[in-house]
């Protein structure tokens, strides 16, 4: 990062270090903590739809955020005008939150050469022909797959953002981050009823990892697949019932039914279900829920936060007992506790705060065979759609885009309109069963939180769930 944040910010903006170096040693003198949050982001996205390019677009910002934290008030400035001038503009604001704050700051975080992915900017190995070429491709293999596919839309969307964090005494840090994603969802339809099927990919790598013709045919397939899966689909049932979770991407009921309730924000703040249960029992044996910032190349991966800390692998549920929460320099402060490289941002015009990067349970010691056949009755949930939550009380509504019925421990018709609708906290304490085929979600994951939206990842292994309610459109 050195190299690229010298050119971006330094060589090519104008700015002196030197000079910037006192201006934000000034700015966080009576403060407990703060930085100096440079970006500079390039982003791309093409969408496909009905047989041509409808739109594109291609977008470069840059700016700063500079952050004064005194106890638990925070001075936030940002400009897209990258100039000492509106730093220094920027600094006299901040300063304010810090009058009459005599404050001891912080120790820096501990730096890491470690490198999770290529700094290589996706953007620009394509040109833009190309792409256009490869949209009408995948187009075009669907629509020759099934007679019955109605409509294509295909996107392809790529990002590629420097960060160079900067501390009072010289300490910084920084990150080249590259994003990408292909996402391809199908209509298909028989007389006049129609279905859609989707499926995404993506992670922190060049294009060419996922554009090879293999993988995208294989993409979509399987968007196709779903689509018919839903088309011959029938009610749902409704009711309380027994339900399997599918691995992988089902892990977004963890992400957004717990994994916000371990934030640590929520937790100092007590607005979360969670808050003062730390060594207590929250969830049933065997249950252990991870965050992994680490792992190479994933969507939901940074080699530091958007403070300068280190990723790390954070344990949070072990055995079903809480460990540990998901901190940010000022939240783990405040709490006393060490930070856990979870400051997170959207962009140079937030400040951060708590999040996660990829959320997963790990692996238990069952076949998903074996959850399915103990179930009498019960739904098989294999694909999410949307959902909603309420941190403070840890209810969710989630709607399965992929579900199907068990009976006599036998997986039979797919469901239309299931809904799962529980209590996050309760949830984990009626998991009576976890197998052994945990797995990632394949790089779609986008979590909003507060205004903002940071790029994450989810996993599961199949479970089995006793006792959810599933709303449905049939008794």
């Amino acid at each position: 990062m050195t190299d690229t944040g010298e050119t971006l910010f330094f060589t090519q903006a104008g700015l002196d270090r030197r000079r910037l170096q006192t201006v934000v040693d000034d700015a966080l003198g009576q403060a407990d903590d703060g930085e100096l949050f440079l970006e500079y982001r390039q982003s791309e996205s093409l969408v496909f739809d009905d047989g041509q390019l409808k739109s594109a677009s291609f977008d470069t910002a840059q700016g700063f955020g500079l952050r004064a934290v005194a106890g638990e008030a925070t001075g936030y400035a940002h400009s897209s005008d990258l100039s000492e001038a509106a730093v220094r503009r920027a600094a006299g604001t901040v300063k304010a939150v810090t009058h009459g704050h005599a404050g001891t700051l912080a120790a820096p975080p501990i730096g890491t050469n470690r490198a999770l992915y290529p700094a290589d900017n996706p953007l620009g190995e394509t040109d833009f022909a190309a792409k256009v070429k490869l949209l009408a491709e995948i187009d075009a293999y669907a629509r020759a797959k099934d007679p019955r596919v109605r409509q294509v839309s295909i996107s392809l969307a790529g990002e590629w953002q420097a960060v160079e964090i900067m501390r009072a005494g010289g300490a910084r840090a920084g990150d080249v981050r590259p994003l990408v994603r292909l996402n391809v969802s199908i209509t298909v339809g028989d007389g006049d009823r129609m279905e859609s099927g989707s499926h995404g990919v993506g992670g922190r790598a060049r294009y060419d990892t996922w554009l090879e013709p293999d993988r995208w045919r294989a993409q979509t397939d399987e968007a196709l697949r779903q689509a018919l899966v839903n088309l011959r689909a029938v009610h749902a049932p409704a009711g309380e019932m027994p339900v399997v979770l599918g691995p992988g991407w089902p892990g977004i009921l963890l992400h957004e039914a717990i994994g916000h309730g371990l934030e640590g924000d929520f937790n100092r703040k007590k607005t979360s279900a969670f808050a003062g249960l730390m060594g207590q029992r929250i969830a049933s044996p065997g249950v252990t829920v991870v965050d992994d910032g680490t792992i190479p190349g994933r969507r939901g991966s940074i080699t530091v936060d958007d403070e300068g800390t280190p990723s790390q692998r954070n344990v949070l549920i072990e055995d079903g007992i809480l460990v540990g929460y998901l901190q940010d320099r000022m939240n783990a402060r405040l709490m006393g506790v060490a930070p856990t490289g979870n400051g997170r941002r959207e962009s140079y015009a937030y400040h951060p705060m708590p999040r996660m990067t990829n959320t997963y349970m790990l692996a238990g010691d069952k076949s998903p065979e074996e959850l399915i056949r103990s179930v009498k009755r019960g739904v098989y949930a294999v694909n999410f759609g949307g959902g909603q939550v309420d941190i403070t009380s840890g209810k969710f509504v989630f709607s399965s885009a992929e579900a199907y019925l068990i009976e006599d421990g036998k997986i039979g018709p797919s469901l239309k309109g299931a809904t799962l609708i529980g209590n996050g906290p309760d949830v984990l304490t009626k998991v009576k069963a976890v197998a052994n085929d945990m797995a990632l979600d394949p790089g779609i994951g986008t979590c909003g939180k507060d205004g903002q939206s940071v790029p994450v990842g989810v996993g599961l292994p199949s479970l089995l769930v006793e006792g959810l309610t599933v709303g449905g459109t049939a008794a």
